[in-house]
């Protein structure tokens, strides 16, 4: 029973529902009619829901059927009129056709007009929509436009703050655009080609200028100003004006020191050859004056592209480096105009960086080191002219034969002499040419001195001491040394040796005129404190002396050749009556030179005799004492007594005037006190007196008498050497014999 009623209220549900699909599907639209039918047949009644449709289907026809039934009479009326209107339609649409149709012919035009005029408002509209964002796009296009022209034309600084414009301002207002987005990506490839070809412009600028700081320089070296103006800086200021906008200032700066440093060191390597010729020297000086000309301009006309502390670093870096090369090369130079010139372009190229602002008191340093080189050079040179002039020269007293010549000479060398002067013409000067020579080289010297001390902003004081300085040097090192060569030469004669000791004494007198030279061109007085003096007085008397004794060597050379051709027969039994040929020649020889000795200082003279005399005497000495000779005769003891007293009658002659009586004899003293005890055999006395300071035979020393009376001994029987002594001697060997024996006493005494 309660299945029966589930069944009826599950029956009663399905009924509802189905009355309410159905309800749906009359009041919904048929296309919203299909989930509607899907609910019926995904559940289980449908079958009953179709005969619940066929009954509702049928009860609307019934209803349909009803109501036409019902209006079926004006239905009839209405068909009856709508056929009667369907006629007036027809006839209406024939004359609507036919309007048409002639409207449309007569409206042909029109239309085709209007559909022109339609398409020319929609052109118009068109022109003026693309003529409104053509003036948004021109001005971004003529931008564009421009900056290529300006990057075309390499106006690169303006170029770039078009780029900034176009940038900032025009793009955005048409970034819209397809195109616009090209120009916007392209920005930074620009930027980076504005940098590349202001940097290229930059490269080209510093290699121009390295090529061209020669001609930079010498301008600046010329007139010192305006030497910038031949260097065209615009390169520099736009890439640094470029760099500075993008924000890159920094490296533009690295970048420009660090090439400038590369070039700064090469412009300071000097060429290998530079020592050559002056050219060599200005080209390196006009370069490095160029380099710091350009460096100068580019600090005051940037604003710190370089400053100070780098522009010091560079010319300290180039100080160093220039004084090291001048240093090395000017060594090489052996030409005093060279070094005299290089100088003068040292002081050019000073005073041209100091107008610059550049310190160069290391400059100026170096020059005084220069100075003792050029010191030097001309000390070199001087010695080849001193040379020339003592090798060129006759050695004889310069022949005058018109006041003229008298006058020129004088004009050149300080010399005054009234008794020369009172004598007619021809006359002659004492010295030989060498002497004004040597003044006048001498002065231009001093000369040479003063002219590398110009312009090197030193006092007097300074220039005097180092002119002194300088002329001490010629004097003796230079001058002392080409006279001692002359003097020292083989071939030197006495003629040339006095008329050397005339000269150097007139050269020496000269030397207070050479002091007052100085002082003229110095105006320093030369009592001044510190003033250095003049060593030309040493000089000179060094000469002299020289000269003097090469004199005595060269006499007692002539003595010794002379003596050379000595030939005594020492065992000659003959008594001769007359000097030895020999002697009488070398006694001529020894008065014609003494002859020439007229113009000498007496005490030159008066040396060189004694010490001829006393070369002569030893000499003979000598001669008679030698080993060689081994035994001797009366006869040639007494020829050499005759030539003994050829030279003692030489002295007594006064071949020199100013020697006192005798004095000149004293030179034979030995001589004659042996040959006389000899001679006169007296040895008794001798042995006697022996020691005593008033021994008639003191200078006769007992070794020497020993010596020659064993020469003697064995010629004795020989020869007749002691027939006078026969009557009062017996043994005359035995006497030899006595006296030898007390002579070896008193030498053995005397060494005892």
């Amino acid at each position: 029973m309660e299945r029966g009623k589930m069944a009826e209220a599950e029956s009663l549900e399905t009924a509802a529902e189905h009355e309410r699909i159905l309800r749906e599907i009359e009041s919904t639209d048929t296309a919203c009619i299909g989930p509607t039918l899907r609910s019926v047949y995904d559940g289980e009644e449908h079958g009953r829901f179709m005969e619940k449709l066929e009954t509702r289907i049928r009860n609307h026809d019934r209803e349909i059927e009803k109501m036409c039934n019902f209006h079926y009479q004006g239905f009839v009326d209405s068909i009856t009129e709508l056929l009667k209107v369907r006629g007036e339609a027809q006839k209406l649409k024939n004359q609507v056709t036919d309007t048409n149709r002639k409207l449309q012919h007569e409206g042909k035009e029109l239309v085709i007009a209007m559909e022109e005029l339609k398409h020319c408002r929609l052109q118009q509209r068109n022109i003026s929509a693309t003529v409104d964002k053509l003036m948004l796009c021109l001005p971004v296009l003529e931008m564009y436009s421009k900056l290529r022209d300006q990057m075309k034309t390499k106006r690169h600084y303006p170029a770039l703050k078009t780029l900034e414009h176009l940038e900032h301002t025009y793009l955005p207002q048409v970034s819209h655009y397809r195109f616009c987005k090209v120009m916007v990506d392209n920005i930074p490839k620009l930027r980076e080609e504005i940098k590349d070809v202001s940097m290229s412009d930059l490269k080209d600028f510093l290699e121009s200028i390295r090529k061209h700081s020669d001609k930079i320089g010498e301008t600046a070296m010329k007139q010192v100003p305006g030497a910038q103006d031949l260097v065209d800086f615009s390169p520099v200021y736009r890439c640094l004006h470029i760099y500075s906008v993008l924000g890159a200032r920094e490296t533009f700066e690295n970048y420009y020191r660090k090439q400038r440093r590369k070039q700064a060191r090469l412009v300071l390597q000097p060429p290998s050859n530079m020592h050559e010729t002056l050219d060599g020297y200005r080209k390196y000086f006009n370069q490095i004056v160029g380099f710091f000309v350009v460096e100068d301009h580019i600090l005051h006309t940037t604003q710190g592209l370089v400053n100070r502390a780098y522009i010091d670093e560079l010319w300290e870096m180039a100080l160093s480096k220039t004084i090291a090369a001048l240093r090395t090369h000017s060594s090489y130079c052996s030409d005093p105009n060279l070094v005299l010139d290089l100088k003068n372009l040292i002081v050019l190229f000073a005073d041209t960086l100091q107008v610059y602002g550049f310190p160069v008191n290391q400059l100026f340093d170096m020059l005084l080191e220069i100075r003792d080189q050029y010191s030097e050079t001309l000390l070199k040179k001087w010695s080849g002219i001193f040379r020339n002039i003592l090798d060129s020269d006759n050695y004889s007293p310069i022949p005058v034969t018109s006041e003229e010549i008298y006058k020129k000479v004088v004009g050149q060398f300080p010399f005054q002499d009234t008794e020369l002067e009172k004598q007619p013409f021809p006359k002659k000067f004492p010295f030989s040419e060498f002497v004004p020579k040597v003044y006048n080289q001498i002065k231009e010297f001093i000369y040479a001195c003063l002219k590398f001390s110009e312009d090197l902003h030193l006092s007097s004081t300074e220039v005097d001491d180092m002119i002194r300085k300088s002329t001490n040097l010629l004097l003796t090192r230079t001058l002392s040394s080409s006279l001692q060569n002359v003097i020292k030469r083989k071939n030197i004669g006495l003629t040339e040796l006095v008329q050397i000791i005339i000269n150097t004494t007139h050269l020496e007198k000269s030397c207070k005129y050479l002091e007052e030279f100085i002082t003229n061109i110095t105006n320093v007085l030369p009592e001044t404190v510190h003033t250095t003096k003049l060593y030309g007085t040493t000089t000179f008397k060094d000469a002299r002396h020289a000269a003097e004794e090469e004199i005595y060597t060269n006499l007692n050379q002539k003595i010794d050749q002379f003596l050379q051709l000595a030939d005594y027969d020492w065992m000659t039994g003959d008594l001769g009556n007359k000097a030895s040929d020999y002697l009488v020649d070398l006694i001529a020889f020894l008065r014609s030179t003494f002859a020439v000795f007229t113009h000498l200082p007496g005490k030159v003279a008066q040396t060189a005799c004694m010490s001829a005399c006393k070369h002569l005497a030893t000499s003979l000495m000598q001669l008679l004492l030698e080993a060689e000779v081994r035994q001797l005769t009366l006869g040639a003891l007494q020829q050499f007594n005759l030539d003994v007293r050829e030279c003692e009658q030489f002295a007594r002659s006064g071949p020199v005037p100013g020697f006192q009586e005798d004095t000149l004899q004293l030179a034979f003293i030995d001589l004659r006190q042996l040959l006389d005890l000899f001679l006169q055999w007296d040895w008794s006395t001798y042995l006697a007196d022996y020691g005593q300071p008033t021994c008639k035979y003191l200078r006769v020393n007992p070794v020497t008498a020993l010596t020659l009376l064993e020469k003697m001994k064995d010629t004795s029987r020989k020869n007749n050497m002691f027939a006078q002594f026969r009557k009062n001697e017996r043994d005359k060997q035995k006497l030899i014999d006595t006296v030898a024996k007390q002579l070896r006493g008193l030498i053995s005494s005397h060494h005892s």
